[in-house]
């Protein structure tokens, strides 16, 4: 491990030893010539933003920087689809001596006139950030000349890491945010923020939510709606999910509109009866409580037996967790403890101190523990602790199959619901058939040491 790791980094791994408080560097740009897995500043804007369905996104930039299609991240939509379709200004070199102002603005008035949409995102790039192009000067004469709201998104790639785009990304959800009508929204209401509705895991939580007796305003922003955003300050709690990407916004709505918010997991039997007992004891509804007791009840009943048999199989065997947020990851080692798997190294692209710490705490002693790290690292400790199963996104799973350890995509990629109490019984699924599949004994790694085990 140690020839793995850059000197400039040896402060962002650690090794669990349950005896001394957690001293981890994080939050702070990637180490040069590094190679993080760690994306850039557009690239976190757009995770947000992208599953709002019924807004154009325009990417002001080179045509590369559109790549990040919904073909990547499938967030379904239960109506419109604009989100689906990647739109570019295509930036040539013209632009960049000249100016790419008048390309974008002819780009936003064509696609508002073309598709009708709710409002417009315009997603700033590095190069644009490099020419000085007015985004916001464009945005104000669009929204004035077609009455249709455009918002810039101060995204430039080079200005810091994914977490600085979730910032600007709930800074421009911010400007719609208080312009729409709340008063037929009733007292026992939330806005659902930082779920993406990947296989439609916002709608089963919906479902959760209403069988309890609460009214969902908004979906922040999986589904989303324009609409929705506009009117969401009406809700009596926002309940964060991925809270390095949407609680800025949360922030921000408590401070403007006095709205509380909790932080929640939908992943993991654990993580998700908490967060309907969490939203129930906020209201103080006794009745509600009820409800959610039977809801969490009649859900376990159906998936538990099913996990225990999964258990059987998989007891024992190793996990590797490298996911965007540090928050998953506590919602993942959790979730192998109840299949009865070790998870000896857990790391993420954006976790802050306060988050490792708890890592520390949840974690096993010799757990490895790193922050932002690279395909060097990442190889050398799923061959360290030999590892049977490695959980990433779409940046982890060559690493996988090129060790010849089974892979789990628990990204915003995959295409399967692992949310909620079906999602955990999903989860199990994947990682018994990827464990125990038959072909990693014939991965030359596996091989030589079945040869060397049989040679002693």
């Amino acid at each position: 491990m140690q020839s793995a790791l850059l000197t400039e980094r040896k402060d962002q791994v650690i090794r669990n030893d349950k005896t001394t408080a957690v001293d981890i560097t994080c939050d702070k740009d990637s180490a040069a010539g590094a190679i993080s897995q760690r994306a850039c500043v557009f690239c976190g804007s757009r995770v947000v933003l992208y599953p709002i369905a019924d807004a154009v996104h325009l990417v002001h930039g080179p045509i590369g920087c559109a790549v990040y299609t919904w073909d990547i991240r499938g967030a379904l939509s239960s109506g419109p689809e604009l989100h689906r379709l990647s739109f570019s200004t295509d930036i040539q070199e013209i632009d960049v001596i000249f100016g790419g102002e008048k390309k974008l603005y002819n780009a936003l008035i064509e696609l508002i006139e073309r598709h009708k949409p709710k409002a417009a995102f315009v997603y700033s790039t590095c190069i644009v950030g490099i020419i000085g192009d007015d985004l916001e000067s464009v945005c104000k004469k669009v929204t004035k000349e077609t009455g249709i709201t455009a918002i810039p998104v101060q995204s430039e790639g080079f200005k810091g890491n994914k977490r600085a785009g979730y910032i600007a990304a709930c800074n421009a959800m911010a400007r719609l945010v208080g312009t729409g009508d709340t008063s037929n929204i009733p007292p026992k209401s939330i806005n659902i923020l930082g779920d993406f509705n990947l296989a439609g895991e916002i709608w089963m939580i919906r479902k959760l939510y209403e069988k309890i007796g609460i009214t969902v305003v908004a979906n922040i922003t999986g589904d989303g709606r324009v609409d929705d955003i506009r009117r969401c300050h009406g809700a009596s709690l926002n309940v964060v999910q991925c809270s390095g990407a949407t609680m800025h916004l949360a922030n921000m709505m408590k401070k403007e509109y006095g709205i509380p918010s909790i932080r929640v997991s939908y992943f993991g039997i654990e993580d998700m009866a908490d967060s309907i007992y969490a939203v129930a004891d906020y209201f103080k509804d006794e009745e509600m409580k009820k409800k959610a007791q039977e809801v969490i009840r009649q859900e376990l009943a159906e998936v538990y037996p099913k996990l225990q048999e999964y258990k059987k199989a998989l007891h024992g065997k190793k996990a590797a967790i490298y996911v965007g947020g540090a928050f998953k990851a506590f919602s993942l080692v959790k979730a192998f403890r109840l299949l009865g798997m070790d998870v000896v190294m857990v790391g993420s692209q954006t976790g802050t101190e306060s988050e490792y710490r708890e890592l520390q705490e949840i974690t096993d002693e010799g757990t490895i523990i790193a922050d932002d790290s690279n395909p060097l690292e990442l190889s050398s400790f799923l061959k360290e602790k030999d590892v049977d199963i490695f959980v990433g996104g779409v940046n982890e799973r060559p690493i996988a199959y090129k060790l010849g350890v089974a892979f789990c995509d628990h990204n915003h990629e995959r295409k399967e619901a692992l949310a909620g109490f079906t999602g955990m019984l999903n989860f199990a699924q994947e990682v018994y058939s990827s464990v125990l599949s038959p072909v990693w004994k014939f991965m030359p790694r596996k091989a030589t040491t079945q040869l060397e085990q049989s040679n002693d």
